[in-house]
């Protein structure tokens, strides 16, 4: 018997197929786990997406839009007008710099809530079915609420990152980012908008969680959240409508329960394999807002289930995506604002799913990057692209990337190399921030004790004697820029020439 012989016999029989069937798990692990997966997956998402949502908004919305403006691609135009905004937002979100974004997300998140004040002034913000929630500029108009949502998720997450250490207590925590989410959230019930206070909640807790707030206070204030929004969602009376039809959809089908009704004959409709295309019947007038809020209800009855498995399962690629950025990314600010962003835009695909296919409240929340939305859609390439960015800080990205392994995708679009994370350089940094911070404090206590000291002196210039100039440090000036968080903490040497008296 030949050696030959002997090895086949020797040899265990596999099946058949176990080889083709785990050749493509074994390459699509192999591919995992290379340095600029992560960064591939968060790109192929966001373009699939965002294709997939162009197709189904000219298809969803062609029949009104010829009815209305007697052409059916006028939704479709603005729409496209706002997905090449957003790859504009999602290249530049690749090219900012970390250090740059940290640095400017207070003055973006002030001026986001600027915004949010002056759209409810009559005459600068526009009023459309009773809410007040857009800006008008040209043939576009511009929603504040949506673009708080990305300011707030970065600057909470900086917020979370500079107090991060040992000694970091519970107020470190919730001032000021606790007072601010619900600031901004009055804001835009101020509008009133129901949906996009819902999803800044969202945000508020995704922040609260990762940023480690114990579980006992997580609760009470999720359960806090939750209480609010019921009494929002009864208070007005379209919204307590819908919770009316939630909870009795037969009581008034053909008024408020109609739209809910007509949402799941669509996807009856469909099937497993869809009636194709650009042939569906209810967006012949039979759903409204079919191209909106109920486009995934389109999507059940053109495409079928597997249209609908298809978009849930790029959204599920989407979460393992994010969380495994943010598990891999060792600067923090970037987990918590990886890992905050992924919850959000998850959860918001997650409540729109659900009250298409009954199981939740109509709330009004679009699906991201699908419904037909040009300021949401624009925002959320915007957060995409800093997902991305941060995909491309992970440490075996960096050292990739370094390295000169650029990759074809990132020598096309001439992106800049990342930078180095260095958790000695991130502490010294907080040391010296501190350190600041607290020198200007004890500046600002000197500065009131000689103010109360010199106030109880007797001044005797009506007396023939003359009165003691107070020195410039005790006018208040300095004592009012000590309290400006929003001024620089570095040396000005002018600062005193700016008390003396002409």
């Amino acid at each position: 018997m030949t050696g030959t012989t002997r090895r086949l016999r020797g040899a265990k029989t596999e099946p058949k197929g176990s080889r083709g069937a785990q050749a493509p798990a074994a390459r699509f692990v192999a591919w995992l786990a290379r340095p600029l997966a992560s960064f591939h997956l968060i790109v192929t998402i966001a373009t699939l997406l965002t294709v997939l949502g162009l197709v189904m908004v000219l298809s969803a919305s062609s029949v009104e839009a010829y009815a209305e403006r007697g052409s059916a691609y006028s939704l479709f135009v603005q729409q496209a007008m706002f997905a090449a905004l957003g790859c504009v937002m999602f290249y530049l979100a690749l090219r900012i710099p970390i250090r740059k974004l940290r640095q400017w997300s207070f003055p973006m998140f002030a001026v986001s809530v600027l915004a949010l004040v002056l759209v409810l002034i009559p005459g600068i913000g526009s009023e459309v079915q009773g809410s007040r929630r857009w800006f008008d500029l040209g043939p576009v108009s511009v929603q504040p609420s949506e673009i708080v949502k990305v300011t707030f998720v970065v600057w909470g997450a900086h917020l979370l990152a500079s107090r991060r250490s040992e000694k970091a207590t519970l107020k470190d925590i919730l001032v000021p980012l606790v007072p601010a989410g619900m600031l901004v959230c009055l804001l835009v019930v101020l509008e009133p908008n129901l949906s996009t206070t819902i999803a800044l909640g969202i945000v508020l807790a995704a922040l609260l969680w990762f940023g480690g707030l114990p579980v006992r206070l997580f609760v009470t204030i999720a359960v806090s959240g939750v209480v609010a929004a019921g009494v929002l969602a009864l208070s007005a009376g379209y919204r307590s409508d819908r919770m009316r039809a939630f909870f009795n959809p037969g009581e008034d089908p053909q008024g408020i329960g109609y739209q809910a009704r007509q949402a799941q004959y669509s996807l009856a409709d469909g099937g497993i394999w869809g009636r194709g295309l650009g042939q569906s019947r209810a967006k012949w007038s039979y759903l409204p807002n079919s191209h909106n809020d109920f486009i995934f209800a389109i999507i059940g009855e053109e495409l079928g289930f597997l249209g609908c498995a298809l978009v849930l399962g790029l959204f599920a690629l989407f979460v393992y995506t994010g969380l495994r950025i943010a598990s891999r990314s060792v600067d923090p600010f970037l987990r918590l604002l990886t890992a905050t962003a992924t919850t959000w835009i998850t959860a918001q695909a997650l409540i729109n799913v659900g009250y298409v296919v009954g199981l939740l409240p109509v709330t009004g929340l679009q699906l991201p990057l699908v419904s037909a939305g040009g300021s949401s859609l624009a925002i959320t390439l915007l957060m995409f692209g800093v997902i991305a960015n941060a995909a491309r800080h992970e440490p075996e990205a960096v050292s990739a990337l370094q390295a000169g392994q650029d990759g074809r995708f990132s020598r096309l679009l001439r992106l800049p190399k990342p930078e180095v994370y260095s958790p000695a350089k991130a502490e010294a940094a907080r040391a010296r921030s501190a350190a600041k911070a607290a020198a200007q404090r004890a500046r600002t206590e000197r500065s009131r004790q000689s103010d109360r000291s010199r106030q109880a002196q007797p001044r005797r210039g009506q007396s023939g004697a003359p009165a003691r100039r107070r020195s410039p440090e005790s006018r208040g000036t300095s004592s009012l820029r000590a309290t400006r968080a929003w001024e620089p903490n570095y040396p000005m040497p002018h600062a005193r020439e700016r008390g003396r008296s002409r």
